[in-house]
């Protein structure tokens, strides 16, 4: 797929430092050790630096040598880290004794490193709920100046080119949020807008879905996506984004010109927000199976810094597709700053 070899160029040019801290699960190790010989990122270990190695020897895995490894037990950033994180969550009741036990765990230890600028970006998930991944990187990471919510992205490659950016489309929030405020729907189109240019790089067309189109249908839920439209244009006013649309309006030329005339957006869309996550999800799920898509997520967006969160049931190469997108995420945030 020439996007993925595209983000993984674009990665081995601009090397990133991101940190894997499930270094004990095996595909974690099998990703990282590919990511280190295909040169894609400075890849950070967290664990014990002879259990890997042993690990990786036992795995025929030859690359990992090259990483940079952070022992918990025995790391000499410690203190730093901890009194970071005091400074921090102080106000919440965080003691200085609470945050040296908490750096025992690498999910917190890789956001407070992401955090004090020693890491670029994250991947984890293989072996961790969701919400353990995301806990450390809201208490620490927080979220991009003027945005709330965190969520998730989906990159869609659908087989009939006539959809989207030549067959491309993106598809949020499919991962996070259960039921979004009109401001955050607003804040998700707004970050998905930036998703879009620094990972599938195009130029975003955004379609704020509904079951009405401009009016045609009259209720609550309605209201709500014509007013987070609003708010986004407010927030960006550059950006190319129109609601409410149906989805057929949104995709299909000729019904957004009939359903929406004079929409710049209707029938053009390349990014299409969903109302709340449950028809996100239903949504991606049911093009990637029934439309025989490839979909390539979540990709979270929102955070200060690039923390991906991976599905339990990941393969290895989902791993360096996502260490490879996480880089590209963490170049994007460094030539916008």
């Amino acid at each position: 797929m020439k996007l993925i070899d595209d983000i993984k160029e674009n990665a081995r040019k601009h090397k990133q430092r991101i940190v894997l801290p499930e270094s004990h699960e095996e595909r974690t190790l099998a990703a990282a050790d590919i990511a280190l010989n295909e040169d894609l990122a400075n890849i950070i270990l967290i664990g014990n630096r002879e259990k890997i190695l042993q690990h990786a020897e036992k795995s025929n895995l030859k690359s990992i040598g090259k990483a940079t490894f952070v022992d918990p037990l025995k790391n000499e950033m410690t203190e730093a880290y901890a009194e970071l994180m005091f400074r921090l969550r102080q106000s919440r009741g965080l003691t200085h004794p609470e945050a040296l036990k908490l750096l025992k765990d690498p999910l917190y230890l890789a956001a407070v490193m992401i955090k004090h600028g020693d890491a670029d970006g994250e991947v984890a998930g293989a072996d961790n709920a969701t919400g353990d991944v995301l806990r450390p990187a809201f208490q620490y990471v927080k979220t991009l100046p003027g945005i709330s919510v965190v969520s998730g992205a989906f990159l869609m490659f659908l087989e009939d080119r006539n959809y989207g950016e030549n067959g491309l489309m993106v598809f949020a929030d499919c991962a996070v949020n259960p039921d979004p405020t009109e401001k955050q729907l607003a804040e998700i189109a707004v970050v998905t807008a930036k998703t879009t240019r620094s990972i599938a790089r195009m130029e975003p067309r955004i379609a704020m879905l509904s079951f009405s189109t401009k009016g045609s249908a009259s209720h609550e839920l309605v209201d709500k996506v014509q007013k987070a439209t609003k708010i986004a244009k407010e927030m960006d006013p550059a950006l190319e984004i129109d609601g409410e649309l149906q989805a057929d309006a949104a995709i299909l030329e000729s019904i957004g010109k009939k359903k929406a005339p004079g929409s710049k957006i209707a029938g053009r869309a390349n990014v299409l927000i969903f109302p709340n996550l449950e028809s996100g999800n239903i949504a991606y799920k049911l093009v990637q199976r029934l439309g025989h898509a490839e979909a390539i997520g979540p990709i979270l967006q929102g955070l200060a810094a690039p923390i991906n969160d991976l599905s339990r049931g990941c393969s290895v190469n989902d791993i360096v597709d996502l260490i490879a997108i996480t880089a590209n995420q963490a170049i994007d945030s460094k030539l916008n700053e």
